[in-house]
């Protein structure tokens, strides 16, 4: 069952009193898309004058918000304290961004495919000083991001599907050009010292 609460007619110390009195084993449960707790606790202080209370009464009154809303203590302590301070209550955080942002492109990718291409696939630490004096020395700007890259890093761009699709290319098996194997009948040139083994039988 859900029970939509509208707290407007509780105007005075006395009534939140009987009205706590009477909930002392309600639990108030809030979902968080319906959630209006900021402008509950926003509309409860400046209904009841928050500022000119005793602190008796002030911890009542926490008490409540503490009953209605759900939070902590010490959250709803840090929650008034913000709005006595700002005069209002707003939501400070943002979603989280789903997943790590990446830094490098497949422009990145391509340059150091490109790099790696010239210099013929040199270590990961020489690799990355030449990526440095692109950017630092020659002042390509391209090469802005790259220019940073730690070794441990590059071997992992090296790793990545787009950079290993420009840098794997296959050919044809080529027939070779030493001789193996060769017969033929042995010329000692009236030399002695010659011996003919055939390991034929």
């Amino acid at each position: 069952m859900v029970i939509d609460m509208n707290d407007e007619k509780l105007e005075t110390l006395e009534q939140i009193r009987s009205f706590m009195t009477g909930t002392e084993g309600v639990e108030f449960r809030h979902q968080p898309e319906t959630d209006n707790r900021y402008q509950h606790i926003a509309d409860v202080l400046c209904r009841l004058r928050y500022y000119d209370l005793s602190r008796p009464d002030k911890g009542f009154v926490l008490r409540y918000l503490e009953h209605t809303t759900g939070y902590s203590r010490q959250q709803m302590t840090r929650l008034v304290r913000r709005y006595l301070d700002v005069g209002r209550l707003k939501k400070r955080y943002k979603a989280p961004v789903k997943g790590f942002r990446k830094k490098y492109t497949s422009g990145d990718l391509i340059l150091l495919a490109e790099t790696d291409n010239v210099h013929e696939n040199l270590s990961g630490q020489a690799t990355a000083h030449i990526l440095w004096r692109q950017f630092h020395v020659y002042g390509k700007k391209e090469y802005r991001r790259l220019a940073s890259i730690s070794t441990s890093h590059l071997y992992n761009l090296r790793e990545r599907p787009g950079y290993r699709n420009m840098r794997e290319h296959w050919e044809k098996t080529r027939r070779s050009s030493v001789a193996i194997g060769e017969r033929r009948a042995p010329a000692p040139d009236n030399r002695p010292g010659f011996i003919r083994i055939d390991s034929v039988h």
